[in-house]
C-alpha cells in the first residue's frame, strides 16, 4: 500500500496510506527509501482483523477520517538522507570483538559471530567469479539499495563462506534480484524464509551436503550460503527486525541451510533431477530460490509400491500440512509445494513404475478440502470473504474448485499439478519425506545456471 501512495505522490498526486498500529514505522521506513520521506499515514489503532464491526466503524469515523483529511491537506515535509559508506572504505579498526560490537550496533550482524569483511578477504572471493566487482545485478528493494558482485563478496565473507562458493552466492542473489521473486514482500508478516535448491556436480565439488541431516546447521557450504542469503537480505535488500523496521514477520522463522538435490540416487531411479523440471539440463549447475512459509512434519511412510508411500504422503504432507494455503494461494494464483522424498521412498515409487508426473497428478487428484473450510482460513488470515467460487468467475481458479456451491464439497488441495515440485534428497536409509510450502506470489521459485570463472570451466582448478 506504501509503495503504492509513493507512486502515486511522485506522479503528482497526493496520497494517504490507511495503515494499522503495528506497521506505522515500517511505513515510514519503506516511504523513506520509496524516495518520499513522511508519506502522509492514517494510522488505524490496534488491528482491524481483531476488532468487532461496531469498534471498527466507530474507529473509521472517529480517528481515520480525519487524519485522512489532515493528510490530504498537509504539506510533505521533506527529509535529510543518511550516506552510506563506498565499497572499499574503511569502516572501523579494532580487535575481532570490537568489530562485532560495531557492526551490530549497525544492525549489519543478524546476532551471530561474523567474519570481517576485510579487502584482502574480499578480494579472495573475486578471484572466483569474471564479473566485474562494480556490476550492478539490480536495485532491491524495500532500501532501494544495488546488488553488486562486490557487496555478494562482502556478505559472503561476513557469512562464513568459502571463496570457492562465490559463483553460487551471485547465482543466489540473481534469483532474489527477479522481479518475479518479489524481495519488496520478504518482510510480510507470515515471517517466510528464502530456500535455495542446488543442482549439478557442484554439490560434489564444494562439499554440500545431500544425504542424511541434509537440512541441518552442520556441513560448511549448506549453512554458510544458507545464512549469506539471510545476511544479503538484511543488509543490502535492508529487511531487519526490531530495532530494524523493515521486517514485520509476526513470529517467523530462522534461514534455511541449501538443500542439495542427491543426483546420484536421482539418476539410479531413472529420473531427471529438479534442475531439468526448472529447464535446464541434466548436469548444468543450477541454483533455485523459493520463499518456505512453513514446513511440514517429517513423515514416515512405508509398503514395497508407490500407491503405499503416495497415500500417506498425500494425507500428512499434502492434505494435513499444506492444505491450509489452498485459499491464500488461489487468490494470488500462484502455489508451488515441494515435496522432499527420501531416496529410499522415490526408489519404490520409480520401481514400480511412476514417473514425476505421475506423483503429480496423484496428488492433485487424491489431495482435497472442504471448500467451505479452506475459504474460512482466509478469513482469519486476511478478512477476505471471496468464494472459490468467486475466484473462478475471476479465472483464478479452474472449474474444479466450483463444481457447485456446496461449501461441503471437496475442492483440489493444489492449483495446478504441474506446479508440484520434486526433489529426491535425505537419509537414504530412512523412511521419510517432507513438505515445504512457498508463499503464495511472495518468493515464488526462481532458478538461475551457475556461471564458472573461466579457468574452472578449462578445467584448471581454483
Amino acid at each position: 500500500m506504501v509503495r503504492a501512495s509513493a507512486a502515486v505522490e511522485r506522479a503528482g498526486v497526493r496520497a494517504v496510506s490507511i495503515v494499522a498500529s503495528g506497521f506505522v514505522r515500517q511505513a515510514a521506513a519503506i516511504a523513506r527509501a520509496m524516495g518520499v520521506e513522511n508519506l502522509p499515514v492514517a494510522e488505524y489503532p490496534g488491528l482491524p482483523m481483531v476488532d468487532s464491526p461496531e469498534d471498527l466503524r466507530r474507529k473509521v469515523e472517529e480517528v481515520i477520517a480525519g487524519s485522512i483529511i489532515k493528510g490530504l491537506t498537509t504539506p510533505i515535509e521533506g527529509g535529510a538522507s543518511v550516506p552510506e559508506p563506498e565499497a572499499k572504505d574503511i569502516v572501523f579498526k579494532g580487535t575481532l570483538d570490537e568489530v562485532e560490537e560495531f557492526f551490530y550496533r549497525k544492525m549489519w550482524l543478524e546476532g551471530l559471530p561474523v567474519i570481517p569483511p576485510t579487502l584482502d578477504r574480499v578480494e579472495k572471493f573475486l578471484r572466483f567469479t569474471d564479473r566485474d566487482p562494480d556490476e550492478v545485478l539490480e536495485v532491491l528493494l524495500p532500501e532501494n539499495r544495488q546488488a553488486t558482485v562486490w557487496n555478494v563478496a562482502v556478505n559472503g565473507v561476513m557469512a562464513g563462506c568459502r571463496p570457492e562458493y562465490m559463483p553460487v552466492l551471485i547465482a543466489v542473489v540473481e534469483c532474489i534480484s527477479d522481479p518475479e521473486w518479489r524481495i519488496e514482500d520478504a518482510g510480510s508478516t507470515p515471517g517466510w524464509e528464502p530456500l535455495i535448491i542446488l543442482n549439478g556436480p557442484i554439490i560434489k565439488e564444494l562439499d554440500f551436503n545431500c544425504g542424511a541431516s541434509v537440512m541441518r546447521v552442520g556441513r560448511k557450504a549448506n549453512t554458510s550460503v544458507g545464512r549469506f542469503l539471510r545476511l544479503y537480505m538484511r543488509n543490502v535488500s535492508g529487511l531487519r527486525i526490531l530495532p530494524g523496521l523493515t521486517d514485520k514477520g509476526s513470529i517467523a522463522q530462522s534461514f534455511n541451510v541449501v538443500l542439495a538435490e542427491n543426483e546420484d540416487a536421482v539418476r539410479e531411479i531413472g529420473w531427471q533431477p529438479f534442475s531439468v523440471d526448472r529447464g535446464f539440463n541434466a548436469g548444468d549447475n543450477v541454483v533455485t530460490v523459493q520463499s518456505c512459509v512453513s514446513i511440514s512434519p517429517p513423515c514416515y511412510s512405508s509398503g514395497s509400491t508407490a500407491l503405499e508411500h503416495m497415500e500417506t504422503v498425500a494425507e500428512l504432507i499434502g492434505r494435513r500440512a499444506m492444505g491450509y494455503w489452498t485459499g491464500i494461494c488461489a487468490r494470488s494464483r500462484k502455489m508451488f509445494p515441494l515435496f522432499c522424498l527420501g531416496p529410499s521412498i522415490a526408489a519404490v515409487i520409480a520401481r514400480d513404475g511412476w514417473q514425476k508426473d505421475d506423483i503429480r497428478k496423484y496428488l492433485y487428484d487424491n489431495v482435497r478440502g472442504r471448500a467451505g473450510y479452506m475459504e474460512y482460513l482466509v478469513v482469519q488470515d486476511n478478512g477476505s470473504r471471496e468464494t472459490f467460487c468467486d475466484l473462478y468467475r475471476q479465472g483464478h481458479v479452474s472449474k474444479a474448485f466450483c463444481e457447485s456451491e456446496d461449501p461441503e464439497r471437496m475442492i483440489p488441495i493444489f492449483l495446478r499439478p504441474e506446479w508440484i515440485e520434486i526433489v529426491v534428497s535425505g537419509d537414504p536409509g530412512r523412511n521419510q519425506s517432507k513438505g515445504y510450502m512457498e508463499n503464495q506470489k511472495q518468493g515464488p521459485p526462481v532458478s538461475r545456471k551457475i556461471v564458472l570463472p573461466a579457468k574452472r570451466r578449462a578445467g584448471v582448478g581454483g
